[in-house]
């Protein structure tokens, strides 16, 4: 930290996870194997759908830009927290970390949009299967998928633009992994209510949105899913639905008990560890969870990974 008497902070130091070396170098093991595993898996996923002509709908279509979202997602946090383990300063610049700010809630808010469209594709195709093709047509998957891309990203500019403004004269020390927005407001050296104010608003009205249409939505399904006569029905609408569900919960279970229930009594490491659910061993489980529970997927992996032809039956 600079001493002048116009102190200006140029670069944060993110402290991440304690420990002695040896535990640092089991966790930057641990974190780079975490890292490829899940390039690895939602690449596959990307790859199945793309050279897949049967998985062209858009329930794949939807699951092939969510994998490829979740590759983005966890590259905007792991590779840095894999230099900071390294790193004797573990600092990371001003301009980097609001790009890593910025970055981490776009992609986390595309994310919730997301799940949002695949619960809304979801219910289409279970409670109106006679509509649903006319209704979700290849026309309206891409335009969907436009507006999460588009409104993830166009959300956040300007409230981070201003919490960029604000003075940090020190210290700037962050006992976290990655920038975030309860230990730089924390930093700062004048309040600013009402940034905070909107961008905390921002946040919860997309959490809250999406997740009370994800449950109306499953709602819904469940209900018409019940009404199905033959078991083998409701086994077929039940395994679709049911790797959407724990995704759902995976994420948004751990994102609210961060930015909206009240977090001072939360010690910062179990902060750290929930983070880390949500960002990165939500982005590792996807593929397995909905490879497994998918018929149509796990074929179009093995013809990947294995080169098996997959059948036309």
């Amino acid at each position: 930290m600079n001493r002048s008497t116009t102190h200006v902070v140029t670069e944060f130091v993110l402290l991440g996870f304690p420990g002695c070396w040896e535990i640092q170098i089991f966790l930057f093991s641990l974190f780079l194997v975490v890292y490829v595993l899940t390039l690895l898996g939602n690449g596959a996923i990307i790859c199945a759908v793309s050279c897949n002509p049967q998985l062209h709908t858009p329930m794949y279509i939807l699951l092939g830009n969510f994998a490829f979202l979740e590759i983005w997602y966890v590259s905007s946090t792991i590779p840095n927290m894999l230099t900071n383990i390294l790193s004797k300063t573990k600092a990371i610049s001003f301009s980097g970390c609001f790009f890593q700010f910025y970055f981490f809630f776009s992609l986390g808010t595309t994310e919730c949009l997301f799940l949002a469209v695949m619960a809304y594709d979801r219910y289409l195709a279970i409670c109106r299967p006679l509509h649903y093709p006319t209704i979700m047509t290849g026309k309206l998957c891409g335009m969907l998928v436009s507006l999460c891309w588009l409104i993830g990203f166009l959300g956040y500019p300007i409230p981070i633009f201003f919490i960029s403004q604000l003075p940090f004269c020190g210290p700037n020390v962050i006992d976290h992994f990655l920038c975030d927005m309860d230990p730089l407001m924390a930093l700062s050296c004048a309040p600013a209510p009402i940034t905070e104010f909107i961008f905390y608003t921002q946040s919860s009205l997309v959490l809250f949105f999406t997740i009370m249409y994800i449950l109306r939505s499953y709602t819904l399904v469940l209900r018409a899913v019940f009404q199905v006569p033959s078991a083998a029905g409701r086994h077929k609408a039940f395994s679709t639905c049911g790797s959407h569900l724990v995704v759902v919960s995976l994420f948004y279970g751990t994102v609210m008990v961060m930015y909206v229930s009240p977090t001072y009594g939360v010690p910062t490491l179990m902060q750290k560890v929930l983070t880390l659910v949500y960002s990165v061993m939500t982005p590792l489980f996807n593929p397995l969870i909905y490879s497994l529970r998918n018929k149509d997927m796990k074929l179009a992996l093995k013809n990947v990974l294995f080169g098996k032809r997959i059948s036309q039956n």
